[in-house]
């Protein structure tokens, strides 16, 4: 398969201003998912998608150079993964370039285990799956399944539509939470307006690698870890 690595990367950051070209130890956030993407065997190519300038010199620096700058109507607080990806694989397809499906890499989730891309994309691949997201298991205390919602009476009723809650933690089913890491779907799933499709295959992470920057003890928590983990 032909497979678009692409890395959105915003200028607009307010958690953390400019963080995506924020120095992280000795190199810029985004230059751990552009290093990440080119260690990949199987994606075919990289783009990054960004609106700032700053952000593409860094890439650029990194040795992905990128092929536009993302037009200022997508590259809101309201705009969408979904609205990026469908950008660029116009971009490309203007071009007679296209590709099979696209693995979306956040330079917020910036550690990945080596050789995790390409596993991911192997196990999607073999699953036939209109799309796989990587996850982390969630803890028995937050399962769905122990989890309520408010009734318009009140009252609660649990989040799963059941009407008896399951008594014992060794009795809930697994669950799973996206880590940000790596999406992958089908172009053609893409263009008919879903990331997800009707069938979604998942790969685990490793909790050791996990952080997702969204604040600056996100950051602090980046830095610490960055000191305790090997590519």
């Amino acid at each position: 398969m032909r497979i678009l690595g692409l890395i959105p990367a915003r200028g607009g950051s307010k958690g953390v201003p400019k963080k995506n070209i924020k120095l992280l130890g000795k190199k810029p956030l985004i230059e751990y998912t552009i290093d990440g993407a080119k260690n990949s065997k199987l994606i075919s190519q990289i783009v990054i998608s960004t609106d700032d300038q700053e952000i593409a010199i860094a890439a650029e620096i990194a040795g992905c150079k990128p092929p536009f700058i993302r037009p200022y109507e997508i590259a809101q607080d309201n705009s969408t993964s979904l609205e990026v990806v469908q950008h660029a694989i116009t971009f490309f397809e203007s071009q007679n370039i296209f590709f099979d499906a696209v693995c979306l890499l956040q330079p917020t989730t910036p550690f990945r285990e080596k050789g995790f891309i390409d596993q991911a994309i192997e196990k999607f691949i073999t699953s036939k799956a209109d799309c796989l997201v990587s996850v982390l298991p969630i803890p028995h205390e937050y399962n769905p399944h122990w989890a309520f919602e408010e009734c318009e009476n009140g009252l609660l009723k649990i989040a799963t539509g059941e009407e008896t809650i399951i008594p014992r933690r060794q009795e809930l089913p697994k669950a799973f939470h996206r880590d940000g890491a790596v999406y992958i779907s089908k172009t053609t799933v893409i263009k008919n307006g879903s990331f997800y499709g009707k069938s979604i295959a998942y790969i685990e992470s490793n909790p050791k690698f996990y952080v997702n920057i969204d604040t600056m003890k996100d950051w602090e928590a980046a830095e610490k870890l960055l000191t305790q983990i090997q590519f």
